[in-house]
């Protein structure tokens, strides 16, 4: 996998509505899954199917007890979404060219 596509993987988590709602839910602490699928409108495969996509993007881990995942922010991997925005956002100094060049 290039960089780029790890990078692109890091917003895809972002780019869902329900996967928007997860990252709300757990800005207040760790979730247990049981506690994330009372919150939204969806089923358990769907939940483990965005979980995944964030557990992937390493914007939120998981952890077992028991029959149960609870899932928290992962600080790194917030970071380095935070870094790569700014990043990418940046303007750099570069020659100014026309369309018609």
């Amino acid at each position: 996998m290039t960089e780029n596509e790890k990078n692109a993987r890091i917003f895809k988590a972002f780019c869902d509505a329900n996967r928007w709602k997860i990252l709300g839910l757990l800005q207040s602490g760790e979730k247990c899954a049981c506690k994330l699928l009372e919150e939204l409108n969806i089923g358990q495969p769907t939940l483990s199917h965005h979980m995944k996509i964030l557990c992937d993007a390493e914007i939120v881990v998981g952890r077992k007890e028991g029959k149960w995942t609870y899932y928290s922010f992962n600080s790194e991997g917030i970071e380095r979404a935070k870094e790569l925005l700014n990043q990418i956002t940046t303007v750099t100094d570069s020659i100014p060219r026309s369309c018609n060049e």
